[in-house]
């Protein structure tokens, strides 16, 4: 049996796209088609339906996809458990994050683990934050970053860092050039905001209420570079965690202003299921990114 075939298939299957599932594995999206068609050869049977637009798995392929996160899972622990004997960490490592926590807290930290461990394939996905919840509950990826966290049962969080949420707007803006802004300024003022089914909003949403404010949202997005770009062409203000928005903010691009009349921040977490189910990768991985983050060791 292929492995590679497998996780690509995998891959494929979670993106729900044959060329982010091949990028995540650094090949061609012929190369992942061609990969995925033999695995059809040799179970006989189709696993896409690629009539359909985006493509949907047949029901040998739903079978199939569930089966080889089950093979793929025992053969990691198995290769973990392994190399371990030998003191030696590598195999594959997926991970999941939103969009923002991935380009601006995880850089330098996944930097630092593979300088320290370059045996380990890291494979970095971007979510939305239900969907990172989810492929960690159902074990498609080893360990999740999202913000807002909410421990239970069956997942445990690892406490990263507590951003510090600031006003972004125009740098011609009124409210622009100031060092703090009282929240009550906010009021009536055009606000680009986030989707309401996203943490991030409903928190923004409870912090104006504490203040008997009211924005005018004018538009509605589900990351925060969306959010920047609208903001960047004077559509509207934003409440945006501060690491975010530094780069635009030194280059002139925006202006930022800290936040009077409450502590609004944004605080992050790492999501993964039971210690004694995860490879070593994981397990090394959570004490890096844990020991470099604001509340580790690296943040004292």
């Amino acid at each position: 049996m292929d492995i590679e075939a497998l996780r690509i298939f995998c891959s494929v299957v979670r993106n729900q796209s044959v060329s982010l599932g091949a990028s995540a594995h650094r090949i061609s999206q012929s190369a992942a088609t061609q990969r995925i068609k033999r695995l059809e050869e040799h179970f006989g049977c189709k696993l896409l339906d690629r009539q359909r637009r985006p493509f949907a798995l047949t029901p040998a392929g739903r079978l199939c996809y569930q089966k080889s996160q089950e093979i793929l899972d025992r053969y990691d622990a198995m290769e973990g458990r392994l190399r371990a004997l030998s003191a030696e960490v590598a195999g594959n490592l997926r991970v999941a994050a939103i969009y923002s926590v991935g380009l601006y807290t995880l850089r330098e930290s996944i930097e630092q683990f593979m300088r320290k461990y370059p045996k380990v394939n890291v494979r970095l996905e971007y979510r939305r934050p239900g969907d990172v919840y989810e492929t960690v509950f159902n074990d498609g990826v080893h360990v999740g970053i999202v913000s807002y966290p909410l421990a239970s049962g069956q997942l445990n969080v690892v406490p990263l860092a507590d951003e510090e949420m600031v006003l972004v707007c125009h740098p011609k803006h009124r409210l622009a050039g100031r060092d703090t802004v009282d929240v009550r300024d906010l009021a009536g003022e055009d606000y680009v905001a986030f989707e309401r089914d996203l943490p991030i909003r409903k928190e923004t949403d409870r912090f104006f209420e504490q203040h008997g404010i009211q924005v005018n949202p004018v538009m509605e997005f589900d990351n925060v570079e969306t959010v920047k770009d609208a903001v960047e062409i004077d559509a509207g203000v934003s409440v945006l965690p501060e690491p975010t928005v530094r780069k635009e903010v030194r280059s002139g691009r925006l202006a930022a202003a800290r936040l009077l009349g409450g502590n609004l921040c944004r605080p992050l977490g790492l999501i993964h299921r039971d210690r004694k189910t995860l490879p070593t990768a994981a397990l090394k991985f959570i004490e890096v990114v844990a020991r470099e983050s604001p509340a580790g060791d690296g943040g004292k």
